[in-house]
């Protein structure tokens, strides 16, 4: 693959991924970026898209959080800031093609792509991310210095985890279409090395182990049925009344022995929290249409994909945002079911190979998603 330096998707994987950066000349040739540096402005003006201008006076770091005017632009100096615009595949349909480029790597690792714009100088400092990152240079030219090193002391008080230390091991000057693939932990520097400075950044979550666990147990509570309740029928007289004795702890720590879960709890569990919307993320109904309708245009027309949805799936269970497609007892015939992997894999549908049959299930499973702002068709 180009986008690889020539390696294929298993050689990559197996060699660079999660393990050590890989530098990429021309890794998309012609590449100067999907939008100018007044869309991105404009972008960040929206009451729905996370933006934040990072600048640095005096050796001082400041953060501001968007949305924000031309009033706020206006009064930035000429150099040392950086805007930050994240979810810009949200909002971009172009974007979607970017993204597929990089689907060998599973859409529940993705996060999302963030666009960064710099003039001259422009940067957010030496740091380390906890996620897996492709940084596709756009627009002008970014120096990039990068460090495997264990030392990850950070400035105190400043509003970004800024390294209080940095120790360039490599350093490379990346121009429109070079890219820079960085796993977890290796700390990283960029400066843009020319005006009009944008950076595409497309990043893979790694969920910690805590939130994980958080989220499961929170899972769970929905899921457990525990029978019985506590008896003591064989008490005995206590000295200290207050005292939690080891006879109720034993027989507490039996009855919760029943909580237990299986592979199935699990993928339930990460169809539904790894596709779940970030909260700031708001979808707008489509227009009301009967399922009749709804059929009809499953039909004719292109199904995508929301922008900011997010489809992923488990045997024969589909979870788009959040939420499980059908119910857990609803079996699906193999044309049906590839039609519904489609879906997940590409954000799009064509029904045209169907029978009429199969788009009805199709139409019953995917209406309340369209309903919702999930789905929507080509215009």
């Amino acid at each position: 693959m180009q986008l690889l330096n020539g390696l294929s998707p298993q050689q990559f994987l197996a060699e660079y991924w999660q393990k050590k950066p890989l530098l990429i000349r021309q890794a998309i040739p012609g590449f100067t970026g999907l939008l100018s540096p007044n869309d991105l402005a404009g972008l960040a003006c929206e009451d729905d898209v996370q933006a934040r201008l990072i600048s640095l006076k005096k050796k001082q770091w400041a953060v501001r959080h968007g949305p924000f005017d031309e009033a706020d632009f206006a009064r930035l100096p000429k150099q040392d800031w950086t805007l930050l615009v994240q979810g810009v595949n949200h909002y971009v349909p172009e974007a979607t093609g970017l993204m597929a480029m990089f689907n060998f790597i599973p859409h529940a690792r993705l996060d999302d792509l963030m666009v960064s714009y710099a003039p001259k100088g422009g940067g957010v400092g030496p740091h380390l991310d906890s996620y897996d990152v492709f940084l596709l240079q756009g627009l002008g030219r970014r120096n990039w210095k990068i460090s495997a090193q264990t030392d990850h002391t950070l400035i105190e008080g400043a509003p970004l985890k800024i390294l209080q230390h940095f120790e360039t091991e490599q350093e490379w000057v990346l121009e429109a279409g070079d890219m820079l693939y960085l796993p977890p932990q290796i700390a990283h520097w960029g400066i843009a090395d020319s005006d009009d400075c944008m950076t595409y950044s497309i990043g893979f979550r790694a969920p910690a182990a805590q939130e994980l666990g958080q989220e499961f147990l929170g899972y769970m509570q929905e899921q457990l049925r525990l029978s019985g309740m506590y008896t003591d029928p064989d008490l005995a007289l206590q000295v200290h009344p207050a005292e939690i004795s080891m006879n109720m702890i034993n027989k507490v720590s039996t009855m919760l022995r029943q909580i237990q879960w299986n592979e199935g709890h699990i993928a339930d569990f990460l169809g539904r929290y790894l596709s779940e919307p970030k909260p700031h993320i708001v979808f707008e109904p489509n227009r009301k249409i009967n399922q009749e309708k709804f059929t009809a245009l499953l039909q004719e027309r292109t199904l995508h994909l929301d922008l900011k949805s997010q489809m992923l799936f488990w045997q024969q269970r589909f979870y788009l945002n959040g939420e499980l497609l059908g119910e857990k007892e609803d079996a699906l015939q193999p044309n049906t079911h590839r039609a519904l992997e489609t879906l997940a894999d590409s954000r799009e549908l064509q029904t045209g190979s169907l029978k009429n049959e199969e788009i009805a299930v199709l139409a019953q499973w995917l209406y309340p998603a369209y309903l919702a702002g999930f789905v929507e068709f080509a215009a």
